[in-house]
């Protein structure tokens, strides 16, 4: 049986680079960067680096690189410094942003009061960046708006620099999970001034349980982990070197070819689109992610005519993994929050299923997915 990997959204496969590097970092580099002597001297100088090579990928200081475990909790981190130490009291946010903010937004409600506005959608998702400016000169006190750069659901794109600007016009904070962004578009934050995004390695073929969160420069920040005083204070916990030393590697290899690789996968992406077309009678794409322009090269959400309530099932038995919705609520019985909040009652019934692309797949995958869609479902 074949084994066809079309959930690149939820995670990609590691490159043997990375694990070349991560095995060597395991092997050779094993000081604790705290310890004094030479060995642990050694690896802090590995990790300082890894600072500097990742924060000029974006043209950032190395200072304004924070090592977290992942993007949930460098949302956090941010969130919550944004309140608790920012002197935030208004966040503006989507209701289809990844459950990493809504979740912290709610918390962050329930413990400080915070005042949350949710900025208007079209019907395709896309953000209404009029309702924005109107919702940052209506409130008042200080603000902060919250908007992802891609949805990982349905691939919609944000105009980063345009949200920037609205920010910077109506003196509020910026920050984006970036985590469907980085490793596929390029990010120049002297160009487009965000004052925090998040990093998780493992979507651009990096391992898990590694990220970052950048925060400007000027910017004091609080631990959300408290226990030493690593990364300047603002996390606690030894540093997890080769994890970061494989995050640097992936996203080195990411950032060197992305121009080639964006052709080639948005060609995988578009024989898709096509194929579809000419194969299925009613197919249907949620929010942009048909879109060259306004939708993630990565992402690909297809709308059935119908429910088919075993076809995520019978794909994964003929070697096929995609995903109905976001792999975060893997066990949820309430379905996609996203797809709720754009689809109507009809259209939200029937089987939406999202493909996502990288730079290992082929059009022989294609070819197969379709013929296998077509014997399931026709």
């Amino acid at each position: 049986m074949k084994n066809i990997y079309l959930d690149n959204a939820a995670t990609t496969p590691i490159l043997p680079e990375v694990i070349d590097v991560i095995t060597k970092t395991m092997t050779d580099f094993y000081g604790n960067p705290s310890s004094t002597h030479q060995i642990g001297r050694k690896s802090k100088s590995l990790v300082e680096t890894a600072r500097k090579n990742i924060a000029k990928q974006f043209n950032a200081a190395s200072n304004e690189i924070i090592f977290t475990a992942g993007a949930s909790e460098a949302d956090n981190l941010i969130l919550r410094n944004a309140v608790t130490n920012l002197g935030v009291t208004t966040i503006i946010s989507s209701k289809i942003e990844h459950h990493a903010i809504i979740h912290t937004i709610d918390n962050l409600v329930k413990e400080f009061s915070v005042n949350v506005c949710w900025v208007d959608l079209d019907e395709r998702g896309g953000i209404n960046y009029t309702h924005l400016e109107e919702l940052l000169q209506l409130t008042e006190g200080k603000k902060l708006v919250s908007l992802m750069y891609v949805n990982n659901e349905i691939g919609n794109l944000l105009d980063l620099k345009k949200v920037s600007d609205l920010c910077i016009a109506n003196n509020a904070l910026f920050h984006s999970d970036a985590v469907q962004g980085i490793g596929h578009f390029k990010i120049d934050i002297k160009e487009t001034p965000i004052d925090f995004f998040v990093c998780s390695a493992h979507k651009f073929h990096g391992p898990k349980g590694v990220g970052f969160a950048y925060i400007k420069k000027g910017f004091g920040i609080h631990p959300i982990l408290h226990g030493g005083e690593q990364e300047r204070g603002a996390r606690a916990g030894t540093e997890n070197i080769h994890s970061i030393l494989g995050m640097e590697k992936a996203l080195e290899i990411a950032c060197a070819n992305l121009k080639e690789e964006t052709t080639y996968i948005q060609k995988i992406k578009s024989y898709f689109i096509s194929e579809l077309k000419n194969n299925f009678e009613g197919i249907e794409f949620n929010g942009y992610s048909e879109s060259e322009t306004k939708s993630s090269y990565i992402i690909l959400n297809v709308r059935f005519p119908k429910e088919y309530a075993m076809l995520l099932f019978n794909l994964d038995l003929k070697g096929i993994a995609v995903s109905g919705g976001s792999a975060c609520q893997s066990g949820s019985n309430k379905g996609s929050h996203v797809l709720n909040a754009l689809l109507n009652e009809k259209d939200a019934i029937k089987t939406s299923i999202r493909f996502s692309f990288s730079k290992l797949n082929t059009i022989n995958e294609i070819d197969y997915t379709i013929t296998t869609l077509k014997n399931l479902i026709n």
